[in-house]
């Protein structure tokens, strides 16, 4: 059975109780709400009626094949900007300080085809938690046997390739959701080291929920759009990669970069930091000045701001982000960064390559040792 982790290093304990007390300052001093303002309902407005836009474009609209693929297309990633913006925040209790509001809007995961329940237990307890922790943070645990995240994880031949065909599997990663990883994860018994004890209404939920989207997804555009099946599964399929190729770029950039470290328990089974510390040497930005990647991304480009401040709007990280930077370094602690989304996901295939490829090459150089050793005893001596 996994054990809960915990943190034991208080003498790093004072970093968050500093930044809290200077981020709460900032809020009261300028007499600013830490949910939503009018830029964040913008957003809202804006990707929520793309996204609906989009749909019955595709649905409705008199366009011929080429044109509806890419109009599906774009509705796969306005799915994912959906969920970045609007249901990220919500989910967390981040939107707004009113729970229906937020419950409202934790509903919507469901139209981009995730359980809002399930997504709050894996990510907003777990992996928030346990953060790069391995087997206990299941957002590490992408492909077991494929991809290779972290250095405890045994390598194997395949993952030499890891690098390549990655990037192939993260556009999977919808598919694999609506169909799949939401089931397992409700019916596991225990996810990471959380029970499993789910209240009665979320079994209904769970299927209602995604028979609501294979009906609005799969069965009503079967039934309207006048287009032979092969064609809708074309653009069924191309929805679900942009989606997914979207969430999981984005995903693996704040955790899975250089610099960014995987530590293990102890002896005694827990993290020798402290919480917050542990957020910092686990989590990355990215593309941090950049409004478009800012917008669009939902501050997920921001994850240090938020893993240590989940419950404040992402609309407000780039006001708090120079207070978390200058706090981190006074402490002595790193502020991991990447200045572009192209170098961070340069970053990111690196690491890729380093935790498979270079690693199984330099197991395989291990393995040659004890060779050696017993070749050159056995080196007859010259007479």
């Amino acid at each position: 059975m996994t054990k809960k982790v915990k943190f034991t290093n208080t003498n790093k304990s004072t970093f968050y109780a500093t930044l809290r007390k200077r981020v709460d300052e900032h809020f009261e001093d300028n007499q600013l709400s830490i949910h939503a303002n009018g830029a964040m309902w913008f957003k809202t407005v804006f990707f929520l009626g793309s996204f609906i836009a989009l749909y019955f474009g595709v649905l409705l609209g008199d366009f011929n094949p080429l044109v509806k693929l890419g109009l599906a297309i774009l509705l796969g990633i306005f799915g994912a900007f959906v969920g970045f913006n609007i249901c990220h925040d919500a989910i967390h209790k981040a939107f707004s300080d009113k729970p229906f509001i937020n419950k409202s809007f934790s509903f919507l995961f469901s139209l981009i085809g995730a359980s809002a329940y399930v997504w709050s237990i894996c990510h907003n307890i777990v992996h928030h938690t346990y953060t790069n922790i391995s087997g206990h943070d299941e957002d590490i645990d992408v492909a077991p046997g494929l991809i290779r995240f972290c250095e405890d994880e045994p390598v194997n031949k395949i993952q030499r390739y890891q690098h390549i065909y990655a990037f192939g599997l993260y556009s999977l990663a919808m598919l694999s959701w609506v169909f799949r990883k939401d089931y397992k994860k409700f019916f596991q018994t225990k996810i990471g080291s959380q029970v499993a004890n789910h209240p009665k209404i979320e079994y209904f939920n769970l299927f209602f929920f995604k028979f609501l989207y294979y009906f609005l997804f799969i069965i009503l555009p079967l039934i309207v759009i006048d287009i032979a099946w092969w064609q809708f599964l074309i653009g069924f399929l191309a929805m679900q990669f942009a989606q997914g190729l979207v969430l999981g770029l984005v995903f693996q950039l704040a955790h899975v970069v250089e610099g960014t470290s995987f530590p293990l328990p102890n002896e005694d089974g827990n993290i020798e930091e402290a919480w917050a510390a542990h957020q910092m040497m686990t989590t990355a930005n990215f593309a941090v000045n950049s409004k478009l990647v800012g917008f669009l991304c939902g501050g997920l480009n921001r994850q240090v701001e938020h893993h240590l401040f989940p419950k404040i709007c992402h609309i407000h990280y780039p006001a708090i982000g120079s207070i978390v930077k200058t706090t981190a370094l006074e402490f002595g602690l790193p502020y991991i960064e990447s200045p572009t989304f192209l170098s961070a996901l340069g970053s990111h295939y690196r690491m890729l390559k380093k935790l498979g490829k270079e690693a199984y090459v330099a197991k395989k150089e291990v393995a040659k040792i004890p060779c050696l050793l017993t070749a050159k005893i056995n080196i007859p001596q010259a007479s």
